[in-house]
């Protein structure tokens, strides 16, 4: 590859993890078949552990995915956490602060105050409805592989993030619906060999939605890099 073409690619990936974001508030429709494809052959690509590929992806789209988002409204305000995964164990320090700017500006954008707990908690229900998403991927992971499989699921949603952005169809990760995992489990018949790691919204962004106007930051490079020489 020359070093032009090597500058543009560098370029696209660039443009394409600087305009990725999370998007809370999806137009109702559908993103053709064909794109989600596409879509899921490229994060097919992603690398694994001795390329074992240990996730898992249901795929729901239209009625299914209201099915689901209608199960888990009504199951997680009665019910205790169940995750298949373990939870943090907390957030301190750093983890702590960049966690909580993240919801300070999500509420900030949507004009909710910090100590309005009613409207949090009705924001952080829109989880559990895909924030309107036409389509929704469940990400299960192997059990037998453990953490190492987490790992790679977690690069199958980062690919799968990028791929979306790149073809025009919005998403958000949601660790969320992992919490409700006995759910999910139940709603879509999972095998006990299966673990539910996490889920992905994909539709087409509201682009007037006040929530999609905010964007989290970044750490610089010498945070969380150290150079050995």
């Amino acid at each position: 590859m020359s070093a032009a073409m090597t500058t543009d690619v560098t370029a696209g990936l660039a443009r394409l993890l600087d305009e990725r974001y999370s998007c809370r508030a999806f137009l109702p429709g559908e993103v053709p078949e064909v794109t989600l494809r596409h879509v899921l052959a490229l994060a097919q690509r992603t690398a694994s552990w001795c390329n074992t590929q240990p996730w898992g992806v249901h795929l729901l789209s239209g009625e299914a995915t209201t099915a689901l988002a209608d199960r888990l409204t009504a199951h997680v305000p009665t019910r205790p956490p169940v995750a298949d995964l373990p939870l943090p164990a907390g957030y301190s320090g750093v983890y702590d602060a960049r966690r909580k700017e993240s919801g300070f500006a999500l509420y900030a954008s949507l004009g909710i105050e910090r100590g309005d707990r009613e409207a949090r908690g009705a924001q952080a229900m829109l989880n559990y409805r895909f924030f309107g998403a036409p389509h929704v991927a469940i990400v299960t992971t192997d059990r037998e592989q453990g953490t190492y499989g987490a790992i790679d699921c977690g690069g199958y949603v980062a690919t799968l993030l990028l791929a979306a952005q790149a073809a025009g169809v919005a998403a958000v990760p949601q660790a969320a619906i992992a919490m409700a995992s006995d759910a999910v489990r139940e709603h879509l018949a999972l095998p006990e060999d299966r673990l539910v790691v996490c889920a992905v919204a994909l539709g087409l962004a509201d682009p007037d939605h006040p929530a999609n106007a905010f964007r989290t930051t970044r750490a610089d490079v010498d945070e969380v890099v150290t150079f050995v020489r």
